[in-house]
């Protein structure tokens, strides 16, 4: 054989076993030399940023929010990564200008308080409802809610000073009750609900259920309000004055009512007059059918029975 045949037989030899050797090492290394090499885990992640101050109960405007993108160390539990999904949701606590956004942001942990910010120049002041006083016990964060009493007529007296300068007491006609709504957009500061149940052991391997308030009537809430002087007196005294000469229920209003569109901004709300409601409303207004007062008398000798005498109003 020529000495020029053998070199490039031992040259075709070295490279053979130097290919196997690498097919040996790639193998070892769990890649296959035919698909392309794996990619490294990532260590950045895009974020919802604030770009200003958002505060408390204003819905997300796309001009407010940016993404940036961060360390994964760096982005906090629950934060967004596309503006889309936080657009026009109401913030549940104030968000200051770079801070991230996240789901305890838009609300979506609730019945908890962790920090009480109070508007200057207002008072905080928490009021217990339960569900059917309480819009479910739903009422959120950066809501706004007004305020309406009832009072049990039953329970009140009248106090008369004669002439001769003895008070008496009388007891007023009609019984009955009387409600009016009494105190106008306030906002919700925070709320607090009772801790949820842990699972039993036997439910523990089925799946749970979706989040929200089921139906008890027993089941109450807090609602810290953010209050004027003169509302916080109204509320104490509707406090300890208790049920049933007095009730109080909370009813939602809509959060647009108190930031203008626009400007995103707190407004004032126009205060809108009612009359109040006793049973003589329903009657001469919404066409209520008046109660009777259904008095049986068994007529004696000669006597003509008596026909019910009607209640008055």
């Amino acid at each position: 054989m020529k000495r020029s045949n053998r070199l490039v037989l031992l040259v075709g030899v070295f490279l053979a076993i130097v290919a196997f050797v690498a097919v040996i090492v790639l193998a070892g290394n769990g890649q296959n030399p035919n698909n392309p090499r794996a990619s490294t885990a990532p260590t950045t992640g895009n974020v919802v940023i604030a770009t200003a101050d958002i505060p408390l109960s204003t819905r997300i405007g796309a001009d407010q929010v940016t993404v940036k993108v961060l360390d994964l160390t760096s982005i906090l539990p629950g934060a967004f990564s596309d503006p889309s999904q936080i657009i026009g949701r109401i913030v549940r606590e104030p968000v200051r200008s770079g801070a991230q956004i996240t789901e305890k942001t838009v609300g979506a942990v609730s019945g908890t308080v962790v920090d009480v910010q109070v508007p200057a120049g207002l008072r905080a002041i928490a009021v217990r409802v339960d569900q059917t006083s309480g819009v479910g016990t739903v009422i959120k964060s950066g809501d706004y809610v007004d305020s309406i009493i009832a009072l049990n007529e039953q329970t009140f007296a009248s106090v008369v000073p004669a002439a001769s300068g003895v008070v008496t007491v009388t007891n007023p006609g009609p019984k009955g009750t009387t409600t009016k709504l009494i105190l106008q957009g306030m906002q919700v500061l925070g709320t607090l609900l009772p801790p949820v149940a842990a699972p039993s052991a036997a439910a523990s391997g089925a799946p749970s259920a979706a989040p929200g308030t089921a139906l008890n009537p027993e089941q109450q809430e807090l609602v810290i309000l953010a209050v004027t002087a003169q509302q916080a007196e109204v509320f104490r005294y509707m406090q300890v004055v208790a049920d049933p000469l007095v009730t109080v229920a909370l009813i939602l209003r809509s959060p647009d009512d108190f930031i203008d569109p626009v400007t995103r901004q707190p407004i004032t709300p126009v205060i809108d007059e009612t009359t109040g409601i006793v049973l003589r409303h329903l009657i001469s207004q919404y066409g209520v059918l008046p109660p009777t007062i259904v008095q049986p008398v068994l007529p004696g000798p000669g006597q003509i029975p008596v026909a019910p005498t009607p209640r008055p109003s």
